[in-house]
């Protein structure tokens, strides 16, 4: 259920101008250079880095893309993996670094920066941001390719939502195997068509939540349950897993004010997993509210590009009931934890140590 009210909030209002920037991006980003740059490019993997939302983008563009043929390993390296332990994943490598930052000034951001200088200063950098003045979009020489998104994908509240969701479609169109920019209008259509759908399925507040998938939309769902935790300041409780996953013992968290969400897919073998596994929740839990977002589901999502190019559209929900939940709860949507001064819309608090060549 949603109200007027939600409209005060700049996060409602960069939900729901996600659709208009997919549009927009489509029609002004020269894909067609950018991918003739990494074509020319010399390098043996492909590394999608960043950190949290920034790095499920990687972890959803590898299950997505995994399956075409040809051409170099795509790998989701968290900047926080690299930053962490860079001389164990850039050591006798040359990747093509792909970079994603809301901010592109977070620690780790800068931390991989510093990596690649000290360990690999010529692999090729491609730095995609929607802050044309961050260190991701300004630092970097003849290696470094910047792709800046439009200013309205800056989002000025604390969870990231266009900015997801721009930079994920940039990528999928950049590194798919053959190009159509048409494929970020459709995503918009698809927003569109389902939004309402969407906004009437909220429902109540729930006590804990749970968002499942199956291969991009595992990762789909990591995102999801981020997105609710995060707009409540931890106050629901959220869980994600794969389907075939959540019975190895994750399941336990359910109870009958758990909200469960199910990501599914279409008429394929990991959809009939899914159908399974929807059953028996539905059987063992009657009392627990399950919501499928897919092809023919709950919330009619269709997948006119596969399940990787319907992932933002599957996290619209989150954002949507992780903003109508927290309203209603009294949160401060725009900056959940205001006062608390534990997380930050750029986290802080991280010392970065010299990386030794």
């Amino acid at each position: 259920m949603t109200d007027a009210s939600h409209t005060r909030w700049a996060t409602w209002s960069e939900i729901h101008a996600q659709p208009a920037i997919w549009r927009q991006w489509a029609e002004i980003c020269d894909f067609a250079a950018h991918c003739a740059w990494i074509a020319d490019q010399d390098f043996d993997e492909i590394w999608f880095c960043g950190a949290g939302t920034s790095a499920f983008i990687g972890d959803i563009i590898v299950a997505g893309l995994e399956a075409q043929r040809g051409g170099p390993t795509l790998r989701s390296v968290p900047s926080t993996d690299l930053v962490a332990r860079p001389h164990a994943y850039l050591s006798g490598r040359r990747p093509l670094v792909v970079s994603f930052g809301r901010s592109g000034n977070s620690a780790e951001s800068i931390g991989t920066l510093d990596a690649l200088d000290a360990l690999s200063p010529d692999a090729p950098r491609l730095n995609i941001t929607c802050n044309q003045n961050s260190a991701l979009a300004t630092r970097g020489g003849a290696e470094t390719r910047v792709i800046t998104l439009p200013p309205e994908t800056h989002d000025s509240g604390f969870a990231m939502t266009s900015s997801f969701s721009t930079m994920l479609l940039t990528a999928l169109e950049l590194f798919s195997n053959d190009s159509d920019p048409a494929r970020l209008s459709r995503a918009a259509d698809c927003f569109d068509a389902t939004l309402p759908a969407v906004q009437a399925a909220v429902g109540p507040i729930p006590e804990r939540a749970v968002f499942l998938g199956t291969g991009p939309l595992t990762f789909a769902a990591r995102e999801s349950a981020l997105k609710v935790m995060e707009l409540s300041a931890g106050a629901i409780p959220c869980l994600w897993d794969s389907v075939l996953g959540f019975r190895h013992g994750p399941k336990s968290f359910i109870t009958d004010q758990t909200r469960v969400i199910v990501l599914t897919g279409a008429d394929t073998p990991d959809a009939r997993y899914e159908q399974d596994l929807i059953d028996e929740l539905r059987s063992q839990f009657p009392d627990t509210k399950v919501t499928c977002i897919g092809p023919d589901g709950d919330i009619d999502l269709p997948h006119p590009d596969g399940p990787a190019w319907a992932s933002p559209n599957a996290v619209a929900f989150s954002q949507i009931a992780g903003t109508v939940w927290a309203d209603a709860a009294g949160r401060n949507v725009d900056d959940p934890f205001s006062g608390q001064g534990t997380l930050t819309r750029v986290v802080s608090g991280v010392t970065l140590y010299k990386v030794q060549s």
